[in-house]
């Protein structure tokens, strides 16, 4: 190793050096030339093909002596109070499992559009946005072309077929809205699912957009709408409780087969999304489906709910689990050893955690809502 190059690997065991300083993933081995930060590998190809600058291996190619003294001189920690001084609370800041748009689109606006290096006016804080965005359509599955709306004032996300005078189509209010996305699911790497609780079900919304910065400007006015929501129903609640609330992932989404309450009907292959926000297991015939076919409240174990590894005796499948709760027991089979144990880590985390009144007065909306 070359005298230079002995001097990078010190920088890199510097604490603020040891992970990438656009997703946060630990070892980053590259370093930003132009802005004196090192990232990882995928982070490095956004430096590389924008406007942003050079990118080097610190492993594979040769630094000179007035590189290695600006990295030193800049490094992750200095960049991040120059460009990072003045991130909306509200916006989204990805990590190293998240989609490739969402650190583009960071990466892009925190070097190339320097939007979070001042205090000035955030093109996502907005009261009224409306666009096109591509929207599957219930019917045949298609994505078409769909002109959306929000309005702080009305609380509301609303969609029209083609222009206002016709009405919209459908309405998402801000209360209930959650946003994701879903890259995978949707097979686009734009893809963004919003969904809503509507009559008791949760709704979804399955968009994209061919430009990355939009859809992440979407995104993040959206979160900015259900920021100031939160702000305003819980006044007395500190923002770090807030924020977790803005949108959420699913802790886990896949296919598992179900049986019925007796547990001798078949076995039948169902989507699940396991929402450990709201404590609520949903199944879907398909994933993509807008409404899901059932569900169940998964509260904790101080209140008879419990996660198990197994199933009834004589069954003939493996990879099993079983949910009991107050009123019944539920038993799935997973695709594999794998994926049951992903399952039950994810599981067993929500029934684990204490219930708060929030979540009681929801078990018993959620159960009234399933009876019907």
């Amino acid at each position: 190793m070359s005298y230079h190059n002995y001097n990078i690997a010190e920088l890199l065991k510097l604490p603020e050096n040891s992970q990438c300083a656009d997703c946060g993933k630990p070892d980053p081995v590259w370093a930003s030339c132009n802005i004196g930060v090192f990232v990882c590998l995928q982070c490095s190809g956004v430096h590389r093909i924008s406007a942003i600058g050079k990118v080097k291996s610190t492993q594979l190619d040769n630094m000179d002596h007035d590189l290695v003294e600006f990295m030193r001189s800049h490094g992750n920690q200095k960049a991040k109070k120059e460009y990072e001084a003045c991130v909306p609370p509200f916006y989204y800041r990805p990590t190293e499992n998240d989609c490739m748009v969402l650190k583009e689109q960071w990466i892009r606006a925190k070097y190339e559009r320097r939007e979070f290096t001042s205090n000035r006016n955030s093109a996502y804080a907005v009261e009224y946005k409306e666009g096109f965005l591509l929207k599957k359509g219930r019917d045949n599955g298609q994505f078409l072309k769909r002109l959306f709306e929000f309005s702080e004032s009305e609380g509301l996300l609303k969609y029209y077929t083609k222009e206002k005078r016709f009405g919209p189509k459908g309405k998402i209010p801000i209360q209930s809205l959650n946003a994701m996305f879903q890259v995978d699911k949707i097979k686009h790497p734009h893809g963004l699912e919003i969904t809503c609780v509507e009559g008791g079900r949760t709704r979804s919304v399955y968009v994209y957009h061919k430009d990355g910065e939009e859809i992440v400007t979407w995104f993040n006015v959206l979160r900015s709408a259900r920021f100031n929501y939160l702000k305003k129903t819980f006044p007395e609640t500190q923002e770090a409780e807030l924020l977790p609330k803005i949108t959420r992932n699913y802790a886990k989404s896949g296919y598992m087969a179900k049986t019925g309450p007796t547990q001798k009907e078949p076995f039948k292959k169902r989507w699940f999304n396991l929402d450990s926000e709201e404590r609520k297991l949903l199944y879907y015939k398909k994933p993509l489906d807008p409404y899901e076919q059932g569900g169940l409240f998964i509260g904790s174990h101080k209140c008879g709910y419990q996660v198990s590894e197994g199933l009834p005796k004589g069954s003939k499948w493996d990879a099993g689990i079983i949910i009991k709760t107050p009123d019944r027991e539920f038993v799935f089979t997973c695709e594999n050893t794998r994926e049951q144990k992903e399952w039950l880590e994810a599981l067993r985390q929500i029934v684990l955690r204490p219930m708060t009144t929030q979540d009681t007065t929801e078990e018993v909306s959620f159960r009234k809502s399933t009876k019907k």
